[in-house]
C-alpha cells in the first residue's frame, strides 16, 4: 500500500485522479451529452475533474519550485494535464520516482 505522506507520492495519486477524470470526461461524459442527450454526468465530472486539474497543476508548480526541477519539467509535466493519457506518462517519464 502506498503511503501519502510525501509529496511525490500525493502528486503520484492526483495525477492517477486527474488522468481518470479526464478520460472519463472525455470518453464517457461527452459522448452521454452529445449524443444521448444526457448532460447530467458532466457537471459533476466535469466538476471533479476541475478541482483535481487545479490540484495537479499547484502540485507541478509547487513540487518543481522545492525540489528544483528543470523549467522543462514543469512546462511538460504541466503539458501532459491537457493531454489524454498526459499525468499517467509524466509519471512514469517525468516525474522523479521514490525509493
Amino acid at each position: 500500500m502506498m503511503s501519502l505522506k510525501t509529496p511525490l507520492s500525493q502528486l503520484h495519486v492526483i495525477g492517477i485522479l486527474e488522468g481518470v477524470s479526464y478520460l472519463l470526461l472525455l470518453g464517457v461524459c461527452m459522448p452521454l451529452k452529445y449524443y444521448a442527450d444526457i448532460p447530467e454526468p458532466t457537471r459533476f465530472v466535469g466538476m471533479a475533474h476541475g478541482v483535481l486539474f487545479i490540484l495537479y497543476c499547484s502540485y507541478v508548480l509547487g513540487l518543481g519550485l522545492k525540489y528544483d526541477w528543470s523549467i522543462k519539467v514543469i512546462f511538460l509535466g504541466l503539458v501532459a494535464s491537457v493531454l489524454p493519457f498526459g499525468p499517467f506518462v509524466a509519471d512514469k517519464k517525468l516525474f522523479p520516482q521514490e525509493a
